[in-house]
């Protein structure tokens, strides 16, 4: 399921127009994403939960040249999926 099937999902489900399931998608999704720049968890019960982690600098290599390089450290979002949504995956 991509965005736009989500939306069309939401707009049939609750009765909407399409330009205001749209609204509320866009709605959800940028608050969880303003919720990771702060560097809080966002959690969805039955779902799982999203969170920042942070990795450190290492030394690389340059694939084509064998050069060694040094790779940044990074702040990467990471999903931990929750219990009931592995049990119900697992089912099928």
């Amino acid at each position: 399921m991509n965005k736009s099937q989500l939306i069309e999902a939401l707009a049939k489900e609750e009765n909407l127009p399409l330009k205001k399931a749209e609204e509320v998608v866009n709605t959800i999704f940028a608050e969880m994403e303003m919720a990771l720049v702060k560097g809080e968890r966002v959690e969805i019960r039955g779902l799982g939960s999203f969170k920042v982690k942070n990795y450190d600098g290492y030394k690389g290599r340059n694939p084509k040249t064998g050069d060694v390089i040094e790779v940044a450290p990074k702040k990467l979002p990471f999903f931990k999926v929750g219990k009931e949504l592995k049990e119900r995956v697992d089912l099928f």
